[in-house]
């Protein structure tokens, strides 16, 4: 049976860094408050002209070059993000435009910090049809700009980046199974209030920021994320040993603790990139594959369970042979 193998990974990040010290200085806070919280020291954000499909299009070509494939090749583009550059044309395709390819579908996918997981498993769907051979997914995000900077509550989590893989049709293992799930009821507890049909004038005087509960949002995360955690195993009859590495959603430093010890495993065998890039959302799960594919950690033949769970609430995990 065709599976939808990864064959090449890539990733950028904005070249401004902002520190727990430079946040100290602008919003009642301190770095070991925001270390002891969250497991964050700094995050990345874009200059005022970078763009998220400025993002995307460094991380994708990165993924594209690991992965030895022309823009020719590519038969589908999908990208995961909350915050894209237009109303429309969508983020794919003023991508599609800047890697000179045509003429093959492409869209985003809005399912905020789990867009990533859902758009592999969009793309694994349409690999595994045969309605494509070759496809690009990418998680990109410019979160800083629907963060409210003077939020001491959200401000410390939230960065900017893109993470992008190639996948391919193989005869050889790939994607083994994906779970995809949302619930809508929690919608109140981590969002963005207003957008085109509602509340557009708070739009055009810059009032659409991240509003969240942050306790609340703690508990159904760690709940939900062991949840699926039993729910892939279970699927694939496979045990907790079975996994060589956890790639989750760079969040919250507790919460990846709290799903590696569901799992019973190391923190050694777990990607951790949230000190360093702090929540970049769809962006997180590609970078931090990425990050650990180009280290050397992540090697052909490992079996990964990618995580996330995002507002919405969505969550989700991808079992993937690498």
């Amino acid at each position: 049976m065709t599976s939808a193998r990864i064959i090449g990974t890539g990733s950028f990040l904005p070249e401004r860094i902002l520190t727990n010290q430079q946040l100290e200085q602008m919003v009642e806070t301190t770095d070991l408050w925001i270390r002891e919280r969250t497991g964050i020291r700094q995050r990345h954000i874009a200059a005022p002209e970078e763009t998220t499909c400025d993002l995307a299009e460094q991380a994708a070509r990165r993924a594209m070059s690991a992965a030895g494939k022309g823009p020719e090749e590519i038969d589908l583009i999908i990208v995961a993000t909350t915050t894209p550059d237009q109303v429309f044309p969508s983020t794919a395709c003023l991508l599609q435009s800047r890697l000179d390819i045509h003429g093959c579908a492409a869209f985003d996918i809005q399912a905020v910090c789990t867009g990533f997981i859902y758009a592999l498993g969009v793309a694994n769907s349409f690999i595994r049809s045969g309605a494509a051979r070759c496809a690009l997914v990418i998680g990109a995000e410019t979160l800083s700009r629907i963060v409210d900077w003077s939020d001491r509550q959200t401000c410390v989590l939230f960065g900017d980046g893109a993470g992008a893989v190639v996948l391919e049709a193989a005869e050889t293992p790939g994607i083994i199974s994906t779970h995809l799930h949302a619930d809508g009821d929690y919608e109140s507890l981590l969002r963005v209030p207003v957008g085109i049909s509602k509340g557009y004038h708070k739009l055009q005087q810059e009032q659409a920021f991240i509003e969240m509960k942050g306790n609340e949002v703690f508990k159904m995360a760690v709940t939900t994320l062991g949840r699926i955690v039993d729910e892939t195993l279970e699927a694939n009859q496979m045990k907790k040993t079975d996994i060589d590495w956890l790639i989750p959603h760079q969040a919250n430093i507790r919460i990846i603790n709290a799903t590696a010890k569901k799992l019973r495993m190391a923190m050694d065998r777990v990607v951790v990139t949230v000190d360093t890039h702090g929540n970049t959302s769809a962006a997180s799960v590609p970078l931090a594959l990425d990050v650990a594919v180009r280290d050397g950690r992540i090697r052909r033949g490992d079996t990964l369970l990618l995580e996330a769970f995002g507002g919405g609430f969505t969550w989700g995990s991808v079992l993937v042979k690498y």
